[in-house]
């Protein structure tokens, strides 16, 4: 296996394993006819011919003898299938599981031959899983030619009665694999399949928009296109590419919408799905039909922007529906009567659109649901928790507290009746008090009054001013003479 792997990027090792297989070819082919000695039972030859012709059929096979591996691998093949039908039934799964491993080389064989038809089966093992790691390399190299071959014939795109010109060998692969990918999802058998093929195509859609970016960066009308002017020819290719990828988005988000509604809410690893999960896929397919209305081609249609709107609505009311599941499961009912009520305001309003049948019918029959919900959720907003009196059988009175510690709490305390009821604590405790308060008066020194200068009378001329004056003025001194 390690030889196989090494031998894809050195070709000195592919001439090694070549050799090493020739070698392993002509031991199987000794063996064989050491086997057909009357000494051997009739399993052991088959066996041994089997052996023989597997391993001349991968000789031939990495030597790209088409034909001749062809051959030999259909001689092995027929001969397990035979010691299948006569082993027992427990050593069967051993033949069983060699047959599998011979179906993806004989039907590489002969795609290569000329039978188109096994490119499908080829493309359907390799989803189921059923190639071995060596040959997943094979079918993938053959898988890439056969896609660049019908992108090669793939000149040109047509998307609402606008036909655009194909230059780029990327986006035209991204095409090819998305018209392929919408046959290859209705023969998936299983969610994981349907999800992986999922996953290539938006991959592809990502790498072919990344490519016109980057060829769409020089154009002066991506970069600051006004409303309503004309979108160029590669403008629209990229709006055309990203409307693809948003509707495998969308579609996406669906298929796992749809699987966790009919598993009944259990996902896949054994836990319950919450009301969470289904809020955010609404959230990202309302996010992707409103990157479609902002495409430029879409945003000037009236009609197609009036549709995604409605859709919007209606995978509005959806997440609000889930959104109040979410509350309703928290016991918030009010809250939850309040988004039920929104839930019906939005399926209604989108009803009242013209919308896809299947849509409409999951409207109607959401409404029938959302009433009885909301009156649910009303009656438990009334009544209060359901768990009320179970709560209140198991609520704890200390008894030992007086009656006026306890007055909240109704417990039947058969004390009270005594001559020495428990009502108050007496003597009462003793409770700090505060005293009364002194005031100083710590801001007089620092006031500063006004000036009453102008208030007094001034003095006359001549007068006198001091202590000797006022003597004077008193006894009569010191007065004029006049």
């Amino acid at each position: 296996m390690q030889l196989k792997q090494e031998s894809n990027t050195e070709p000195r090792k592919k001439f090694h394993m070549i050799r090493r297989l020739r070698k392993a070819a002509a031991h199987a082919t000794a063996l064989d006819h050491l086997c057909e000695s009357p000494h051997c039972g009739a399993i052991l030859k088959l066996e041994a011919q089997a052996y023989a012709a597997w391993m001349n059929g991968v000789l031939k096979f990495e030597l790209q003898d088409w034909k001749a591996a062809l051959e030999s691998l259909s001689k092995a093949q027929t001969i397990y299938e035979k010691l299948e039908a006569t082993m027992h039934e427990d050593d069967r799964d051993i033949y069983r599981g060699k047959l599998m491993e011979l179906q993806p080389s004989l039907r590489f064989c002969a795609y290569n031959i000329g039978d188109e038809s096994a490119a499908a089966d080829l493309v359907k093992m390799r989803e189921q899983g059923c190639l071995s790691a060596d040959l997943l390399t094979d079918i993938d190299e053959l898988l890439a030619q056969t896609r660049e071959k019908q992108a090669a014939t793939l000149s040109e795109v047509t998307w609402r009665g606008r036909t655009v010109p194909l230059k780029q060998e990327k986006v035209s692969l991204c095409l090819v694999s998305v018209q392929e990918g919408e046959a290859m999802l209705e023969k998936a058998e299983n969610l994981e399949a349907k999800l992986s093929i999922y996953d290539n195509l938006l991959a592809e859609c990502k790498d072919a928009l990344q490519i016109l970016k980057d060829e769409l960066r020089n154009d002066p009308s991506f970069s600051r296109r006004v409303e309503g002017s004309a979108v160029s020819s590669l403008h629209y290719l990229h709006s055309y590419v990203s409307f693809l990828r948003l509707t495998k988005t969308v579609e996406r988000s669906r298929l796992l919408i749809e699987s966790l509604q009919i598993n009944q809410g259990e996902r896949g690893d054994g836990k319950q799905s919450k009301p969470q999960d289904f809020i955010r896929l609404y959230e990202v397919i309302m996010q992707s039909l409103t990157e479609m209305q902002q495409l430029p081609g879409i945003e000037e249609d009236l009609d197609t922007v009036q549709q995604l709107s409605s859709q919007i609505l209606a995978y509005k009311a959806f997440r609000a529906h889930y959104m109040a599941e979410a509350l309703f499961g928290a016991k918030k009912w009010l809250e939850a009567m309040g988004m039920y009520q929104r839930a019906k305001q939005h399926a209604q309003g989108a009803l009242r659109d013209k919308i896809e049948d299947e849509l409409k019918k999951k409207l109607e029959d959401f409404l029938l649901a959302a009433d009885a919900k909301c009156m649910s959720a009303h009656a438990y907003s009334i009544a209060g928790d359901e768990n009320v009196s179970q709560r209140v059988e198991n609520l704890g009175v200390d008894a030992s507290k007086p009656l006026i510690d306890r007055m909240d709490y109704y417990y039947e305390d058969s004390k009270l009746l005594t001559k020495n009821p428990n009502l108050v604590k007496f003597p009462p405790d003793f409770q700090p008090i505060p005293c009364k308060p002194l005031f100083f008066d710590l801001a007089l020194n620092h006031i500063q009054f006004p000036s009453l200068e102008d208030k007094l009378e001034a003095p006359k001329e001549g007068s006198k001013t001091g202590i000797s004056g006022f003597v004077r003025g008193l006894w009569g001194w010191g007065g004029s003479k006049k």
